[in-house]
């Protein structure tokens, strides 16, 4: 449970982290669409020809499995983004380098939601078990429990009184 509460905490921050990044993302390509245009924007997001390098492995939080991002740098360089510096100006290197931080805060928030969302599915399944454990399964073993108490005292009782039978048929003899 103390995992899952971290888990909600960093969610929390991630989920605003994000949303500020964004907000400021947003504000500068408008700004950068205002003086340079959308053909300008357009030319240099096509310029772009690599991807980002994303490497997910698994890690065991309380037996469950769940992704963990080992590697979330998708910023580049200026001169690694493809376009010339003198084909495109400040306000579209800025926003290229905002929107690349949104991609990073995306990913970390995804890895920590997916964390949640995995531990809480298993916590369902467990109540689901415990549940059935519960109100199925003790219930039946408990019935059981009684019916063979009934069947052991029954056979004591028969045996009791096969004993006094036969004390009785000896001292009458």
């Amino acid at each position: 449970m103390m995992e899952l509460f971290s888990a909600i905490e960093r969610a929390k921050d991630a989920r605003e982290e994000l949303e500020s990044e964004y907000d400021l993302a947003r504000a500068k390509i408008a700004e950068a669409q205002a003086t340079d245009g959308i053909a300008k924007i357009k030319s240099a997001a096509f310029a772009r020809t690599d991807t980002p390098r994303i490497v997910v492995k698994t890690q065991n939080i309380m037996g469950i499995e769940v992704p963990h991002i080992s590697e979330t740098s998708v910023q580049r360089k200026i001169f690694e983004r493809g376009y010339g510096i003198g084909g495109t100006s400040s306000r579209i290197d800025e926003a290229s380098t905002h929107y690349e931080r949104v991609l990073e805060k995306v990913m970390i928030a995804a890895e920590v939601e997916t964390i949640i969302k995995k531990v809480l599915s298993e916590i369902e399944r467990t109540k689901r078990r415990v549940n059935a454990l519960e109100y199925k399964i003790m219930p039946d073993l408990q019935d059981t429990q009684k019916t063979i108490q009934m069947h052991l005292n029954e056979r004591e009782r028969e045996s009791l009184f096969v004993v006094k039978r036969i004390k009785k048929q000896m001292q009458n003899r």
